[in-house]
């Protein structure tokens, strides 16, 4: 649902400046320096781009699951490191606080998270709990005041550098989703040791890590929403929305890749004459825009369900699933078009094809999307 087309054209044109006249001319600097720079966090906050969904009532612009589509959509068309930073507080930074935090929990916290005072980060991975999310090992045990907290989590995006970690924990001995608590918890905490940022494959300015905790002290008013057992129900609801975030999200780099892949197929020539002309690249060029098209249909029409309250279980699988691999595939596809020139440092090309692998990993793997919608189709 749009609610302002005015205000939602405007929000447009910025996210379109920031990404042409911010993001792409830094791109390489990113990627050298590992890190995003100050002076483009400033930019970032300059955007708004940290409470994109956050309710208006705490500082944010409370887009709805349409319009933070399309503003992901046109944010992505630049280095997924971006987005990671500057986008996270709109999706699992925020939202198990947005669903089911106490009042005093969102008015603590929701107003920091929309400026990017505060980053947040959602820990649940751990060496055994990975596409299996029940299998949680991390331990909370009841004491006098609150909780005592220990465990490993790992793959945690933005860990390293995150201010508030929305962490799941197990706090009973039932098994699967009914022992498992969120708890917030800051920066600082006694015991919680974040780790420095794992090497990996791509999306280098945005980093991964590690979370030991050793005797946390956790208060009973961190637990989310009040109310213990209930973070895997939080979580999930969480990640119904995300999954259509992040669909918006694979499809902007597949956007910007084919947009390279058309310019570079018109300058480059081969044969005395621009590679475009060639059928087979013309082929590849049509398939990539077809792929694209249908991903952001799919995405679009699963927001607008959402915004009318409707069940999307079956369709953010869908979205997910289908966006990320059309993503990848883009991707090889642009990859091909350059030739020598894509798999070199130099046009980008090659990072893009680095970064976006993981979209089709995290947050359910393809795999287990494709089990999620036998399921359903099979109910």
């Amino acid at each position: 649902m749009i609610r302002d087309p005015n205000m939602m054209q405007d929000l447009v044109t910025q996210i379109r400046e920031f990404v042409q006249d911010v993001a792409i001319p830094n791109e390489d600097r990113v990627e050298a320096e590992d890190q995003i720079p100050d002076d483009v966090i400033a930019k970032l906050r300059e955007l708004g781009s940290f409470g994109w969904s956050i309710p208006e009532a705490y500082g944010g612009l409370g887009l709805t699951s349409e319009e933070l589509a399309i503003a992901f959509i046109e944010f992505t068309q630049c280095s997924v490191a971006f987005r990671v930073y500057g986008g996270q507080n709109a999706g699992i930074g925020s939202e198990c606080i947005i669903r089911d935090g106490t009042d005093a929990q969102k008015q603590h916290y929701l107003p920091r998270l929309a400026t990017g005072e505060l980053i947040g980060c959602l820990a649940l991975t751990e060496i055994s709990a990975g596409s299996d999310a029940t299998a949680l090992q991390t331990w909370a045990e009841k004491i006098d005041g609150g909780y005592r907290l220990n465990g490993h989590k790992r793959y945690i995006t933005l860990a390293p550098i995150a201010d508030l970690y929305t962490v799941l924990a197990r706090t009973s001995g039932e098994r699967g989703a009914k022992g498992v608590t969120a708890f917030l918890i800051e920066r600082g905490a006694d015991g919680m040791t974040p780790s420095g940022s794992t090497p990996k494959m791509g999306q280098e300015g945005a980093p991964i890590g590690e979370i030991t905790f050793e005797d946390v002290f956790v208060p009973d008013d961190a637990v989310l929403g009040g109310v213990e057992g209930m973070g895997f129900r939080s979580v999930m609801k969480a990640l119904n929305k995300q999954r259509i975030n992040l669909s918006a999200l694979s499809t902007g780099p597949a956007i910007r890749m084919l947009d390279d892949a058309i310019a570079f197929a018109k300058q480059r020539r081969q044969f005395n004459k621009a590679i475009g002309e060639f059928q087979l690249i013309q082929a590849m060029l049509a398939e990539c825009k077809v792929e694209i098209e249908a991903a952001r249909a799919l995405i679009l029409e699963t927001a607008r369900k959402r915004d009318r309250d409707e069940d999307v279980t079956l369709e953010v699988s869908l979205c997910k699933y289908y966006s990320t691999e059309m993503c990848g595939r883009v991707a090889d596809k642009v990859v091909q078009i350059f030739g020598g020139e894509g798999y070199v440092k130099g046009t980008g090309i090659e990072r893009f094809y680095r970064d976006v692998r993981a979209f089709r990993i995290y947050e359910g793997t393809s795999q287990i999307h494709l089990l999620n919608i036998a399921k359903n189709l099979l109910k």
